[in-house]
């Protein structure tokens, strides 16, 4: 069977992006049009369907990476800021982006929490993975 690390995860966050858009109730709070992603960045996100991109990518993380917390997360999503003549340093993500998502995550079955260790994908969220997995493995 083919997994998530058999597949590019550039094809396989913008497949699963598509499908939790349209199966699942993953929306974007009201806040999700003016906020920035982070403080190493200028400006909000170019693209109308970032939430959903954005949710699959943390969706895909839990699955490599779990259990994993939010501030790992935040990491990960992070970049490195611009201090004008001082030299870059990185910054993490927003906080507030990964939590929203994971809350979506959980409510929808796919990612469940494990007390002291942070979030995990469920059987129903891997099943999901890897079957979206295996669409773009056949294509």
């Amino acid at each position: 069977m083919t997994t998530a690390y058999d597949v590019p995860a550039e094809a396989i966050i913008k497949k699963l992006a598509e499908k939790l858009k349209n199966e699942y109730k993953i929306t974007p709070p009201e806040w999700a049009k003016w906020v920035k992603t982070g403080v190493h960045r200028e400006r909000q996100p170019e693209n109308p369907d970032w939430w959903y991109i954005r949710v699959a990518a943390i969706l895909r993380k839990v699955y490599m990476r779990g259990p994993i917390g939010t501030e790992k997360l935040r990491s990960l999503f992070g970049g490195k800021r611009d201090r004008k003549v001082k030299p870059y340093r990185a910054r993490k993500g927003s906080g507030s982006i990964v939590r929203k998502s994971l809350q979506q995550l959980e409510e929808a079955g796919l990612v469940s929490t494990v007390k002291g260790k942070g979030r995990v994908v469920t059987p129903k969220g891997q099943s999901f993975v890897d079957n979206t997995a295996h669409e773009i493995a056949k294509e």
